[in-house]
């Protein structure tokens, strides 16, 4: 097999072609000089973390010690496979999932990998209207709820629970139950209008992204005549 490297959108244009039925796995191996198990991989990173999963990462991601623990608790109580708490979090492998266990199980220090960084490891109050812009935030970004927490400066697990929570009962379920606040039937025409723009923008931004690597697939394919 050849060493050669893809690009994002060449890996994407390969499982697009895949999926689409043109050709099967074994021959788009064949083709471009991979192995199957490089699509099984390619796929799986894409799945689990969309685009970015495909781009050639030459640092390594660093996890904050809140996500860890969790990712730990997670496994230890027997209810996921690895495969899903890896899905669930993000984690790069399951090898990376081990050694956290192992850590955990050994009485080390589970650390983040950047103690400087800014990432927050705990909660921070927030406005109902703060957790519905999060939530759209994180929906048009595939569920990266780690991209959404360092974005908007709040923990993984809180994006985790509104998210799921605007899922299960809508934005309702996003309010602050220690106070009454609003349904979402009582907000002002303007209240409403502000929230379906917000919403609006972070659903423009996705369809841009797409479009723009529409674009690039279009070309990798033209290259390819």
């Amino acid at each position: 097999m050849s060493k050669v490297q893809f690009t994002a959108s060449e890996k994407l244009a390969i499982l697009l072609e895949i999926d689409s039925g043109q050709i099967g796995v074994m021959a788009a191996a064949k083709t471009y000089g991979i192995s199957k198990t490089t699509v099984v991989k390619w796929r799986r990173r894409y799945e689990v973390y969309g685009y970015k999963g495909l781009e050639i990462q030459s640092y390594n991601r660093t996890y904050s010690v809140e996500l860890k623990l969790q990712a730990v608790q997670d496994y230890l109580t027997g209810h996921y496979s690895q495969y899903e708490i890896i899905d669930k979090y993000k984690i790069a492998s399951r090898t990376q999932l081990k050694n956290w266990v192992d850590k955990y199980n050994g009485h080390s220090s589970l650390k983040s990998y950047n103690e400087g960084a800014k990432a927050m490891t705990k909660g921070r109050a927030t406005t109902w209207q703060e957790r519905i812009d999060i939530v759209h935030y994180c929906l048009a970004h595939k569920h990266d709820y780690q991209e959404t927490a360092s974005q908007y400066q709040v923990s993984y697990q809180q994006v985790y629970q509104w998210v799921k929570k605007y899922e299960d009962g809508g934005l309702d379920a996003l309010q602050d139950r220690r106070g009454r606040k609003k349904p979402v039937e009582e907000l002002t025409e303007t209240e409403q209008e502000k929230m379906a723009m917000k919403k609006l923008e972070y659903e423009n931004e996705r369809l841009r992204a797409e479009i723009a690597f529409l674009k690039k697939l279009q070309e990798f394919q033209r290259r390819r005549v």
